[in-house]
């Protein structure tokens, strides 16, 4: 048997013992502290108490997290890169902006599966200033990522200094998602998050 089929291969390994140890310790982190947030507020929350909450120390609680604001968005990074490799498998013949119109239910299945959670989290994230700078942060890095691909599917050349579509293509298709997102929490969930993202993306078909 070769070397390479009997090591398995990156993207088939299951993650290792620490790595799923420090995914648990993760995800506890992250219920416990939205916990708090809904109960006391994002601000009046310290790091000590959802340290003590979750059984950690605070210098442990920040080895997993480098923020306060990051327990709340640590898996938006994960999140963008799943909605980057969906963008990659959409069909090349579809023009770029209904790929990426697409892609994002990746996004809209995750908050419509849990619609009360999702509505006080993004409730949260809209009302805490520092949230959302941290929030805006994350999505530049969405940008970054994605913008590879619209270029390649507009048969551009990826980083080309004067050519601005890839970049304003996907800016404008993540602020639909926020716009669309900001309608959901005002209407509290009334209409599906999918139909106010089809009406903000179709706002720039019509």
């Amino acid at each position: 048997m070769s070397d390479s089929a009997a090591t398995p291969t990156r993207s088939t390994a299951k993650p290792g013992l620490r790595e799923r140890q420090r995914a648990t310790i993760r995800a506890e982190v992250t219920d416990v502290a939205l916990r708090l947030f809904a109960e006391q507020g994002f601000d009046r929350t310290t790091v000590d108490q959802i340290a003590a909450e979750a059984g950690l120390s605070r210098a442990s609680l920040f080895r997993h997290f480098g923020t306060k604001e990051d327990i709340v968005l640590a898996d938006l990074d994960e999140i963008g890169r799943q909605v980057t490799d969906a963008l990659a498998a959409r069909p090349d013949e579809e023009r770029p902006w209904e790929a990426l119109r697409r892609v994002f239910d990746v996004m809209t299945r995750m908050l419509e599966a849990e619609p009360e959670r999702m509505l006080s989290y993004l409730r949260m994230l809209q009302e805490t200033p520092s949230l959302r700078a941290r929030h805006f942060e994350k999505q530049m890095h969405w940008q970054e990522i994605m913008a590879p691909e619209i270029a390649r599917r507009l048969g551009a050349s990826p980083g080309q200094p004067d050519d601005p579509r890839p970049a304003a293509l996907v800016a404008a298709a993540l602020a639909c998602a926020d716009a669309a997102s900001a309608a959901w929490v005002a209407c509290e969930g009334a209409v599906p998050l999918t139909v106010l993202l089809d009406r903000a993306m179709g706002a720039f078909t019509d």
